[in-house]
């Protein structure tokens, strides 16, 4: 134990000088002296800004949002068909991720990316419905727009049966 502590203090070099003089008298003058104040610069009104500008973004985004008319917009009864088939979709959707696996997968990405184009083609048919006098067309498309995205959700689920089936008669005819 001696010997580390000597191999450690000899291995060190280690400051063994007296402070020069006055030391301790500028030590003491500096304690006595009276705290300077040195301020931190103030983030609030950064965050005050910042708050403005969240406050200001929202109601743009939400000024946006009420000036693109949708299906629901246009009347009562337009309103009841698109919660009609966003609920039918949702729930579809809902039914076919619960089938998902290393068989089906292939079959449900074409499938999403159909629908991916069928909603792109539905964000436009809400822009001319906004630019549009001509809204039975739109609204028709619209409807149409929904009912093949519906059809094609069925079709993946009957593929998924049919995935499904043929696995366990695979399974049947190898026991």
């Amino acid at each position: 134990m001696e010997d580390k502590l000597h191999d450690f203090f000899s291995e060190n070099d280690f400051d063994f000088h007296e402070p020069k003089l006055g030391h301790e008298k500028r030590f003491e003058k500096r304690l006595n002296k009276p705290a300077q104040n040195h301020k931190k610069p103030t983030w609030k009104w950064l965050s005050i800004a910042a708050s403005v500008v969240l406050v200001f973004g929202f109601w743009m985004g939400n000024n946006y949002q009420k000036q693109q008319l949708d299906l629901a917009d246009v009347s009562q009864k337009m309103e009841e068909v698109q919660n009609y088939f966003v609920s039918t979709i949702h729930q579809e959707l809902k039914t076919i991720e619960k089938n998902r696996n290393l068989e089906t997968e292939s079959v449900i990405e074409e499938a999403l990316e159909q629908l991916e184009e069928l909603e792109d083609d539905y964000k436009s048919f809400m822009t001319e419905l906004n630019n549009s006098s001509n809204s039975k067309l739109i609204i028709n498309a619209m409807i149409k727009n929904y009912q093949k995205r519906l059809e094609i959700l069925e079709n993946v689920l009957n593929r998924i049966e049919q995935i499904k089936n043929t696995k366990t008669l695979n399974n049947e005819i190898y026991l």
